[in-house]
C-alpha cells in the first residue's frame, strides 16, 4: 500500500521544483537579509523581541514540514493579484525602510512573502495550512504606539496587584499610579515590567506548543490559549514583587542592576513552565478528545 505524503514528512520537498522560482527567491533574499539584520540589531537584542530567533527557526521548520502537502495540492494564484500584492507590499517595505519604521518594513517584507506563497500554491492551500504562515507573522514587530496603548492598563494592573500583595508583609510601600515608593526608594513600573514583553514571547511559544498538540480538541486548545494572558500577568506580578524585595533589602543598585534583567528572563521561563504544568494537569483531568491519526 502506497504511503501518501503528509504531516509525518514521508516525502521530502523536491529542490528541483524550486528552480523556476530561483530569481524570485534571490529577490526575496536581497530584501529579507537587510531586514533580518536590522531586526537582530534593533528588536531581537531587546527583551521584547527575544522570541524572534526562536519563532524564525521553528516557523521555518513548521513550513518545511508542510511543503510536501502544499506542493501536492498547489493551484497557482491569480497573476494579476500577485503583482498587485507585491507592489503594495514593496511600497510599504520601501516606506518603512526609508523612514526607519521597523514595523512597516517587517510588514512589507511579510506581505511579499505571502504573495510569493500565494502565487506558488494558491489561496486555498494557504488557508488549509495557515498556522505556520500566521506563526511567522509574529516576527513583524508591533508598532510602538500599539505597545504603549496595550501596556498602559497592564502596568497599572500589575503595579496594583504587587502592592496589594507586598503591603500586608509590613514593608512600607505607597502606590501612586504606576509609581511605588518603597522605604527610601521610588520604583517606576516601565514597559519591561508591564507584561507586554513576556506576553508576546509567551503567546508565540504557547501557540507553537499547542500546534504540536494539534490532535487535541479545539476546546482544549482554546482553554490553553485563554490562559496565556493570566499566566503572563501573574509572572510579571512575581517579577515586580521580586524587584521590590531586592530594592528594599539590598538597595537600588541591586534591584535595578543585573538582577533586574535576570528576573525578567527567569520569570519568562517560569511562565512557560506554568503553562506546561497546567497542560500536564489539565490533560489528565479534562481528558481532551483526540482525533484518529
Amino acid at each position: 500500500m502506497a504511503v501518501a505524503a503528509g504531516e509525518g514528512g514521508a516525502r521530502k520537498p523536491n529542490f528541483a521544483q524550486f528552480t523556476p522560482y530561483l530569481p524570485l527567491i534571490i529577490v526575496a533574499l536581497v530584501l529579507g537579509v537587510p531586514t533580518f539584520i536590522r531586526l537582530g540589531q534593533q528588536v531581537w537584542t531587546k527583551e521584547i523581541g527575544a522570541h524572534g530567533p526562536i519563532v524564525l527557526a521553528t516557523g521555518i521548520w513548521l513550513l518545511w514540514r508542510k511543503l510536501p502537502v502544499m506542493q501536492a495540492e498547489a493551484k497557482p494564484g491569480n497573476f494579476v493579484l500577485t503583482i498587485a500584492g507585491c507592489i503594495a507590499s514593496l511600497a510599504i517595505y520601501v516606506f518603512g525602510r526609508a523612514y526607519d519604521f521597523m514595523s512597516l518594513e517587517g510588514a512589507g517584507l511579510y506581505g511579499v512573502f505571502l504573495m510569493i506563497l500565494y502565487d506558488r500554491y494558491g489561496l486555498r492551500v494557504l488557508l488549509n495550512n495557515w498556522f505556520p504562515i500566521f506563526y511567522l507573522g509574529l516576527l513583524v514587530p508591533a508598532p510602538g504606539w500599539a505597545i504603549d496603548h496595550i501596556t498602559a492598563p497592564l502596568k497599572l494592573l500589575v503595579t496594583t496587584l504587587a502592592t496589594a500583595i507586598v503591603e500586608p508583609t509590613g514593608i512600607p510601600i505607597v502606590q501612586e499610579g504606576v509609581t511605588m515608593t518603597v522605604g527610601n526608594y521610588q520604583l517606576l513600573v516601565e514597559d519591561a515590567c508591564s507584561g507586554m514583553n513576556s506576553l508576546i514571547g509567551l503567546i508565540a511559544i504557547t501557540l507553537f506548543y499547542i500546534y504540536l498538540l494539534r490532535n487535541a480538541s479545539w476546546r482544549y486548545s482554546l482553554f490553553l490559549v485563554c490562559l496565556i494572558i493570566p499566566v503572563a500577568i501573574a509572572a510579571n506580578v512575581i517579577r515586580i514583587i521580586t524587584l521590590i524585595l531586592l530594592t528594599y533589602f539590598f538597595g537600588d543598585a541591586v534591584g535595578q542592576g543585573f538582577l533586574h534583567v535576570t528576573a525578567g528572563l527567569f520569570l519568562f521561563a517560569i511562565s512557560l513552565m506554568i503553562m506546561f504544568l497546567i497542560d500536564s494537569l489539565a490533560s489528565r483531568l479534562i481528558r481532551p478528545k483526540r482525533t484518529p491519526a
